[in-house]
C-alpha cells in the first residue's frame, strides 16, 4: 500500500511523462505543418515559429527534470569505473550537492529574468504576457535542484544511475 506522498510521486511522474509526450507530439506536428505550408503554398503560421521556440524551452527543461528524476542526467564521470562503490557514492553525493547549488543559482536568476519580463510587459505574439510561458525556467531548475539535493543527501548505489 502506498503512502500519500508515494501516490503524489507517482502522479507527478505520470504528469511529467504525459506533458513531455504531448509537447513532443505537438512540436513535431507544428514543425511538420510549418514546413509543408512553406514548401507547398509559400505560407506559414505567424504564431508557429515563436510557439516552437517556447516549446523547445519547455521540452528541454521538462526533459532535464525527468532525466534528473531517473538519474539519467549527463555526468562527467572519469573515475567511477576505477573507484570502489563506496567512494563512487561519496563522489556522486558531492557532485550532486554541487550541481544542486548551481541549479539553485540558475533558478534564482531565471526567476529574476521572468520578473524582469513581467515588469517590462513583454508580450507573446502581441497578445499574451510572456512571463507565464517562461515560468518553466525557475520552476524547472528548482525541481532539478531539489532532486539533486535529495540525491546528495540520501545517496544511491552504482546501479541506480
Amino acid at each position: 500500500m502506498r503512502t500519500g506522498l508515494g501516490q503524489a510521486g507517482v502522479l507527478l511522474r505520470r504528469l511529467e511523462d504525459l506533458l513531455l509526450s504531448l509537447l513532443l507530439t505537438a512540436m513535431i506536428l507544428l514543425a511538420t505543418g510549418q514546413i509543408l505550408l512553406r514548401n507547398l503554398s509559400d505560407y506559414s503560421l505567424a504564431w508557429g515559429d515563436p510557439s516552437l521556440r517556447l516549446m523547445v524551452l519547455w521540452l528541454t527543461l521538462l526533459g532535464a527534470m525527468v532525466a534528473t528524476r531517473d538519474h539519467h542526467h549527463i555526468r562527467i564521470d572519469l573515475f567511477s569505473r576505477y573507484l570502489p562503490e563506496r567512494a563512487v557514492r561519496r563522489v556522486r553525493r558531492l557532485t550532486d550537492g554541487f550541481s544542486a547549488l548551481v541549479c539553485v543559482l540558475l533558478a534564482w536568476h531565471a526567476a529574476r529574468f521572468v520578473l524582469f519580463e513581467y515588469e517590462a510587459g513583454s508580450r507573446f505574439l502581441d497578445l499574451l504576457p510572456l512571463w507565464p510561458f517562461q515560468l518553466i525556467m525557475p520552476l524547472g531548475f528548482a525541481v532539478i535542484a531539489l532532486r539533486l539535493l535529495i540525491s546528495s543527501l540520501s545517496g544511491y548505489r552504482r546501479g541506480d544511475g
